[in-house]
């Protein structure tokens, strides 16, 4: 039977008019009945049923009562007999409808091709505007196989339009250029050419050598991968692409592209039309200009970064090591008041110096008590100095002179001064630069590190250091940098911080303020925001007596703040009987069998679309591969051991399906898909309501190294690795998981699962420990309409702001200890336009959360920064009142958390190939892994929530668990 559609939608599409009804005035019984059923399924669906199995059974009870008919008569209703076939045909007469024809069929692959299949590729939601088109047309559409030619036919048109847009832009010389990448040695066999290449072969031909390391994923923050990375950025240059070459393409269209030359062999390019071939690596080649210039910028970041943490290790060290040599100092002190007092007239030399093992010994205080007096700071400068100019400084000259650094804010024009000066002398053996040369130190040379810059010359004038004054302007440009002060021409994630807030912002200003539940007016927001932290305060001030968890009060050392832990829930009782239960009647169900069932019970490969216009694999046989696939990724035991399993498929037939079909985007749609369906088929019975909360947390997962995003973090001391992201709901079911490094902001992270989860759920509220909250946090997700639900780290130091002056009585009396000054009203108001345009940035997803809020770091200096952080503050001050009154939201806070800490061990369980660690320096490669680790997780939680309903059905279980027992169900318990 379909599933319910409840009150609404069966009053909304299963209500008949008085003109339908007439048509019911020749038909009794079944007949009659099952009549109305086609009509209104034709009307709500766009076709006819193909059986009782697609109708729900609440719309068949409201039309039984509308008919004046038994609900049961439908079951004696033939759907396929001639009685219906004459019913589809006084239906389609009443109705408009049509049976679709060959010539209908052209011209939807038509429509689909100007208006769908322009943007969206993928099959499933092409077919879904399909549907809704003919549904508007009044066309019964066709078969599933005549509607899978249609959709690929549509795609194809929209392919060969838009490659053939694009290839009449090329120009001679950079299609040129981009053949070259492509010619195979003057030697080579031509039979061999059709061949895929592989590595040998590639090694005999220089150009495709040039294709291939163009492809080439960076290696680790050292000096010879940012020569690399330089090198890759001038031959992509080289080839001199129009600026305005994939103008009025969609950026899916060309990441499609992109993706087919990146997977696909040079014999294999070359085998396309010219046309194709052209525009697909000029897609690879735009594509991979703007990942080239980001990665520079990344390098620039992180090798600065590298120095100035190796400087502060390398000091750490030597006063550890000098601190050990001097350890006995104070004996050292009291022998010697000792000998002076014993020996007064004998001279130091005799006397003292032998104390100290002779005159070196005297060296090692005196260079402690300097050390004292700023040798530190100092001596951190010389060594990033010595480290800077002795390994460094000829990859980052290079790399200043490729990348083109701009800014919006003149503020920062001594910075971009400092980098011309740079390039203009980085030729120089100079020690100072020449005299009358104008050198800007406002803004570039921080105050530490003044002294150091500036030296005396032989003639008594102040002159500045040549190689330190490069150290003090690349610190700047780092700072600057990060939050996007700075940005660079040509790049993805570093660009113009202009080009991240929507250009039709204004012309769309009352939609887009509509959107977000804004009001218009600023002072209007202001005051609605100050009125709801005064009763937030009052109802905490009121109830402080009454609290006894809670004390605030000067007297506490560590804080005004005293927060008593919760206390401990009753256990569960019979949940382990429910689990010896499961695995008597399922036994030990490998992880596959999951997948497969979720796979089969949902549809979801449909999904995984393939890189190409077209395929020519068997279904089932493609099914089978991706199945392996998924969980040679997802279990991390690599698709080598998959194909080694009981079946037909070679390794080689499986790593070509991987490279053709399985996709971040792919697996991520599959996860939404089986989520969704695993919400639908929750029973509320045993579940309860659904939530509009999730718990977000990050993993650390081991990595390789030798690339640029794997990072050693002071958090995570067992290895270097990645990050990844879960959004977890209440359910245990993860709606969202983005792969990060490990000094990314969790802030923005959470933000993004929350924005961009896809799955049908609401999401209202948010569940995160200390890193993925901050005041900056705070004020975003108030504009954006939901709320951050931290768990706060040291609350007891947490302060809260006033909504405004005390005029001389303080009505926060009781909360005075934990109170600090009032909120900046009038800087949220005069910067109140610009908050909500990036919000709305961040809502419509004109560039990645991480990139918007990199405008909002601690080096920023501009106004809209600062009104976020006062809004944040006001937001987080309302959110603390609630937190310290309402001992069930602590409870409820450290509940969601917790789940996402109960799936840390399950991804133990299920990842558990090579250790848990990504044993690739591929980046493409870790986000296949932890997409298919996403969708086994979909999958065991689905499969296992179908399991416990099944057996909670049965009558030895009705009543037996408790309220405890409910709140502890877990799907991920069952065995797997």
């Amino acid at each position: 039977m379909g599933r319910d559609l409840g009150l609404d939608g069966v009053v909304e599409h299963f209500t008949l008019d008085p003109g339908e009804l007439a048509l019911l005035r020749n038909k009794t019984g079944a007949t009659r009945l099952g009549f109305t059923a086609m009509l209104k399924f034709l009307l709500f669906k766009g076709r006819f049923p193909r059986g009782r199995f697609e109708l729900p059974d609440d719309a068949v009870d409201h039309l039984a009562r509308q008919a004046k008919a038994p609900a049961g008569d439908i079951g004696f209703y033939d759907f396929t007999g001639r009685t219906a076939k004459a019913h589809r045909k006084e239906i389609r007469k009443a109705t408009g409808f049509r049976i679709c024809t060959v010539a209908d069929q052209k011209a939807l692959a038509a429509w689909l091709a100007v208006h769908i299949a322009q943007e969206e590729r993928r099959t499933e939601q092409v077919r879904t505007q399909l549907l809704a088109h003919c549904r508007t047309e009044r066309i019964e559409p066709p078969t599933a196989e005549r509607v899978a030619r249609v959709v690929d036919s549509g795609i194809r048109q929209a392919d060969e339009r838009l490659i053939s847009t694009a290839a009449a832009r090329l120009q001679a010389e950079p299609a040129a250029a981009l053949e070259a990448l492509l010619a195979p040695a003057d030697d080579e066999d031509p039979n061999e050419a059709a061949k895929p290449a592989d590595a040998g072969e590639e090694a005999q031909e220089p150009d495709v050598d040039v294709l291939s390391e163009i492809k080439a994923s960076p290696g680790n923050a050292s000096l010879a991968t940012m020569i690399s990375e330089i090198a890759k950025l001038k031959a992509v240059r080289a080839i001199g692409l129009p600026s305005g070459l994939f103008a009025g393409i969609h950026p899916k269209v060309v990441s499609g592209w992109r993706a087919r030359a990146a997977v696909e062999s040079p014999s294999h390019l070359r085998d396309h039309p010219r046309p194709v071939r052209l525009v697909l690596l000029a897609a690879l080649v735009h594509q991979r200009e703007r990942e080239l210039t980001d990665t520079l910028v990344d390098l620039l970041n992180s090798i600065v970064h590298k120095i100035n943490a190796r400087a502060e290790k390398k000091l750490t060290e030597e006063f550890a090591k000098r601190y050990k040599e001097i350890r006995n100092k104070g004996a050292l002190l009291n022998r010697i008041a000792e000998v002076s007092l014993e020996a007064p007239r004998e001279l130091v030399e005799d006397a003292i110096y032998p104390v100290f093992g002779g005159t070196s010994g005297i060296a090692d205080p005196l260079h402690g008590y300097k050390s004292k007096r700023g040798g530190y700071a100092r001596d951190k400068q010389r060594v990033f100095k010595a480290s800077y100019t002795g390994h460094y400084r000829t990859g980052l000259i290079k790399l200043l002179r490729v990348l083109d650094f701009r800014s919006n804010n003149n503020d920062h024009r001594p910075v971009l001064d400092g980098l011309e000066l740079i390039l203009a002398h980085a030729d120089a053996k100079t020690t100072y630069y020449p005299p009358g040369t104008h050198v800007r130190l406002e803004k570039v040379v921080k105050a530490e590190w003044r002294e150091f810059a500036q030296d005396t010359d032989p003639k008594g004038k102040t002159r500045i250091v040549r190689l330190v004054y490069e150290c003090c302007v690349l610190q700047a440009l780092r700072d600057c940098l990060r939050c996007k002060e700075i940005w660079v021409t040509g790049a993805d994630r570093w660009r113009n911080p202009d080009e991240d807030l929507p250009q039709d912002f204004d012309a769309k200003r009352d939609e887009n303020y509509a959107k977000l539940d804004l009001p218009h007016q600023a002072l209007e927001y202001t005051e609605a925001v100050r009125c709801e932290m005064r009763e937030e305060l009052d109802k905490l001030h009121t109830a402080l007596p009454k609290l006894p968890w809670l004390e605030i009060s000067e007297k506490h050392l560590g804080g005004a703040i005293k927060l008593t832990p919760l206390e401990p829930v009753p256990e569960p009782k019979n949940l382990r009987r429910l689990k010896k239960y499961i695995e008597g009647r399922w036994g030990t169900t490998p992880l596959i069998e999951f997948l497969k069932e979720a796979v089969l019970r949902t549809g979801v490969l449909t999904e995984l679309t393939g890189v190409g216009t077209r395929s020519g694999l068997d279904p089932a046989v493609l099914a089978e591969r991706l199945l392996l696939c998924t969980y040679g990724y997802g279990t991390n035991s690599g698709l080598r051991a998959v194909a080694s399993g009981d079946h037909p498929h070679t390794e080689e037939d499986i790593r070509y399906t991987a490279r053709r079909y399985l996709t971040p985007t792919g697996l991520k749609a599959m996860a939404v898909a089986i989520a969704n369906a695993t919400f639908a088929a929750r029973q509320e019975t045993i579940w309860g309501q659904g939530t509009t909360t999730v718990a977000s947390d990050s993993t650390h997962f081991a990595a390789w190294d030798r690339n640029i995003f794997t990072e050693w973090h002071s958090r995570y001391r067992r290895s270097q690795g990645v990050l990844v992201y879960w959004n977890i709901e209440k359910g245990r079911m993860v709606i969202h998981s983005k792969i990060l490094t490990c000094s990314a902001s969790e802030v923005a992270a959470a933000i993004e699962g929350v924005m961009r989860h896809g799955t049908a759920m609401n999401v209202a509220g948010n569940y995160v420990d200390s890193h993925g909250q901050s005041e900056i946090g705070f004020g975003v997700t108030k504009l954006l309409g939901y709320q951050l639900l931290p768990r706060i780290k040291q609350i007891n130091k947490a302060k809260l702001y006033r909504p405004g002056p005390t005029n001389g009585t303080d009505p926060y009396s009781g909360l005075a200890p934990a109170m600090t000054r009032p909120i900046k009203w009038d800087l949220i108001e005069q910067n109140y336009d610009m908050l909500v345009r990036y919000a709305t940035a961040i809502r419509v997803g004109t560039a990645s959360t991480e990139a918007i809020l990199r405008r909002f770091t601690r080096n920023a200096s501009h106004p809209v920064y600062q009104a976020m952080l006062e809004l944040g503050r006001a937001q987080k001050t309302i959110f603390m009142c609630q937190y310290l009154r309402d001992r069930e939201l602590q409870r409820e806070i450290n509940s969601g958390l917790n789940v996402v800490e109960g799936w840390n061990d399950v991804n133990d369980v299920i990842f558990f190939g090579k250790s848990g660690e990504l044993s690739s320096n591929h980046r493409d490669q870790h986000e296949l892994a932890i997409g298919s680790l996403h969708v086994l997780q979909a999958a065991l939680v689905y499969i296992n929530t179908l399991m416990i309903q099944d057996a909670l059905a049965e009558p030895e279980w009705a009543d037996v668990l408790t309220p405890e027992d409910r709140r502890g169900l877990n799907p991920c318990s069952p065995p797997t």
